[in-house]
């Protein structure tokens, strides 16, 4: 299964306060600090036209009778945990997609759930009944409603893929099965925009090569899709053709941690290197300080995401040797921000990210052997001691010596830590 909270932020501030129920409702950051923008909205203000990203002033435009509130993330955090420990249930196979969507393997846990009257599954086990896998989806759609008073949209399928493309199918509070007899109806006549993974950059080069659905590239040539698209073009085609074997990680797997990252609106617009590469800098901090916090190893590919003063996004990404350095991250960063922009510029937004952990099993590089890496290593392990025991001003990099407001600005553990979601790997230094 795959399950989807539905306008997750929004229902749990209608928990929090009845009053907003039935109003059109947007949680938005802050317009002090430029986070102006809306993060979730509700089913009325949908119909208003309001879309996540947009502009608190735009959504006012839209809608002159909404509601803005600010985001409380303790609280959503709050509501997520409670329910996973719905669905954990039903199975201990759940993996995280992000605060509001998981999913979850029941194919070994089906005693668990209520008696099902009716055809479940045929003789050999596996061709369940399509009845019988709405039936699923719905218990576990029901107990989070009942229980909590939220929505979830499920996708019950043979993949992980399916899964999530079904829940996507009957938004709010529904239950879309795809099974192995009708994916092709159900699947190939959507857009393939709709895919996992293809992003705004390679859904372009899809359509630019005909293909413009979900079945015409799973019939499309391997060769063709691979010379547009380069290795992630196998990945998709097999997620296209139901071939995804990808299983459910554990709950308690950290394993699920594919990337970490934070990012910053600033106060003002960045309009010189300088500016940027102290402000990359104390990004790297907080990765760097909470990849070597969460023991997956060493990171080879830094991201680097810009928004700029008109609110382009723009991602790049370098491969770099295996790291937990700020300074090798921070700088491969800067190095793909310099490659991209020149002066006069107007950045808004910053992030920086890290992937492709190698779990600590990297092989001693030369380097590491006689070079000053380990050293280095230890020494910014040390400055982690020192600012939790003495606060995160205590030890900072002479770079930041005329910038008093980023000398005090502990990213890590100010701002909520969000799954990063690179779901276009064809992007790489794409617009």
């Amino acid at each position: 299964m795959h399950s989807d909270l539905n306008n997750f932020y929004a229902s749990v501030e209608r928990i929090l306060n009845p009053e907003l129920k039935g109003v059109p409702l947007a949680v938005c950051g802050s317009q002090e600090e430029r986070h102006g923008i809306v993060l979730a909205k509700s089913e009325e203000a949908k119909k208003c036209g309001i879309k996540t990203g947009d502009t608190i002033w735009q959504a006012k435009r839209k809608c002159p009778d909404i509601v803005i509130v600010p985001p409380r993330f303790d609280k959503y955090m709050e509501y997520s945990r409670k329910v996973k420990a719905i669905y954990a249930r039903y199975t201990d196979l759940i993996e995280s997609y992000g605060i509001d969507e998981c999913w979850l393997d029941v194919t070994a846990s089906l005693a668990v759930f209520p008696r099902y009257e009716g055809s479940v599954y045929a003789s050999d086990g596996k061709n369940f009944d399509d009845d019988f896998l709405r039936f699923l989806g719905d218990t576990v759609r029901f107990a989070v409603k009942e229980e909590l008073g939220l929505t979830v949209s499920v996708g019950v399928s043979f993949n992980k893929i399916f899964a999530k493309l079904g829940s996507d199918l009957k938004k709010p509070d529904g239950t879309s099965v795809i099974s192995q007899r009708n994916y092709k109806n159900v699947i190939y006549g959507l857009p393939v925009g709709d895919l996992l993974m293809v992003g705004r950059a390679t859904g372009e080069k899809l359509r630019s090569l005909g293909i413009t659905t979900i079945g015409s590239l799973a019939a499309a040539n391997d060769d063709k899709i691979v010379r547009a698209l380069g290795k992630p073009g196998h990945t998709l085609l097999t997620y296209a053709r139901g071939q995804d074997e990808s299983e459910v990680a554990h709950m308690d797997d950290a394993r699920t941690l594919k990337s970490i990252g934070n990012s910053q609106t600033y106060a003002y617009d960045l309009n010189y290197l300088g500016q940027v590469e102290r402000n990359i800098y104390v990004l790297a901090e907080s990765v760097a300080a909470r990849l070597r916090q969460s023991q997956r190893g060493y990171a080879d590919t830094v991201h680097l995401w810009v928004r700029d003063g008109s609110l382009e996004n723009f991602q790049f990404q370098k491969k770099v040797r295996h790291t937990a350095l700020c300074g090798e991250i921070a700088s491969a960063a800067f190095s793909l921000f310099k490659q991209n922009f020149r002066e006069p510029f107007a950045i808004r937004s910053l992030g920086v990210t890290v992937s492709g952990f190698d779990g600590g099993i990297s092989q001693v590089t030369m380097d590491e052997a006689y070079g000053n890496y380990k050293k280095r290593e230890r020494a910014e392990r040390a400055v982690d001691e020192i600012r939790k025991k003495h606060g995160y001003a205590s030890v900072q990099r002479g770079l930041l010596i005329h910038d008093p407001e980023n000398m005090r600005n502990d990213i890590k553990n100010s701002h909520l830590i969000k799954p990063a979601k690179f779901d276009d790997p064809a992007e790489g230094d794409q617009k």
